[in-house]
């Protein structure tokens, strides 16, 4: 597994840092996200209010539709002024909500294309823009269905991460949240007791596992056991097939000969994107 290769080392603090500030800038400009903060301090990836807002507004909805749906029109039903534009705020630094941000384009695309995939395709979104989240992936995945998740291999991985900056109750808060993300994606089960269980992937998500693979740099068959790909619980030759599907339906370009597989995304992207 990736993860047991590079994510037990006390000098690794975050799987996706690039190497270079030239490779961090161009991830960022596509909606990357690092940092010491992130949004599950005080929240889940909050997939209910996502599900409602995007039904809400049109497939090509702006920025700007996003937040009147939610402050000016309460399409997510909060009691106050106040709690609405919070949780445009947060859902914002989750998503992005901006067609302008590829992580955000695409995602909406399939989206809207597969309703099966919301809760893996928010999932890997929230995985790349949050980076609290991001550091309890391996714990996650690393745990086996049927196992129930340890506390200690979270608290593990956020205090290398983060060091001493969160409090004993903000990183109790985040834990919480974390845990109640992975169990809204279908990883976890249990109220209080959160068992490991394997999340069945769709076409789109894989798509967009690929693709986020695919954009930090991965290529060839490596694509099927990145981090990303991890996350779908499947094998990559199950995934081989899902991505399959995904090419017979237009959502990515790839080609097999002598054990060497190619894939791309140009028809996803913009053609300053293509670079």
């Amino acid at each position: 597994m990736w993860y047991n290769k590079h994510m037990d080392t006390h000098q690794t603090t975050d799987w996706l840092k690039p190497a270079t500030m030239a490779e961090e800038t161009r991830l960022r400009d596509a909606g990357f996200r690092w940092g010491k903060k992130g949004t599950h301090t005080s929240r889940t990836i909050m997939l209910d209010e996502l599900q409602t807002l995007l039904a809400h507004c049109q497939p090509e909805a702006s920025p700007d539709d996003y937040a009147t749906a939610i402050i000016e029109n309460n399409c997510l039903g909060k009691r106050t002024v106040a709690t609405r534009k919070l949780s445009f705020q947060r859902l914002s630094e989750l998503y992005a909500l901006d067609p302008q941000v590829p992580l955000f384009r695409i995602m909406r695309s399939f989206w809207y294309a597969d309703r099966s995939g919301y809760a893996l395709l928010a999932l890997l979104i929230a995985l790349a823009r949050d980076p609290l989240l991001r550091m309890t992936a391996p714990p996650v995945l690393r745990t086996r269905s049927g196992e129930e998740l340890a506390r200690q291999p979270l608290i593990d991985a956020l205090n290398r991460a983060v060091g001493s900056r969160l409090s004993e109750s903000t990183l109790d808060k985040v834990l919480r949240n974390a845990a109640s993300s992975w169990t809204q994606s279908g990883h976890l089960k249990g109220r209080n007791r959160k068992l490991r269980q394997r999340v069945t992937p769709t076409v789109s998500s894989t798509a967009y596992a690929l693709w986020l693979g695919h954009l930090t740099g991965t290529r060839g068959p490596a694509l099927f056991e990145s981090p990303w790909a991890q996350a779908l619980d499947a094998s990559p030759d199950e995934l081989m097939n899902l991505a399959m599907d995904a090419r017979r339906l237009g959502f990515l370009d790839m080609s097999q000969s002598g054990g060497v597989v190619e894939v791309t995304f140009s028809r996803l992207l913009a053609p300053d994107e293509r670079r």
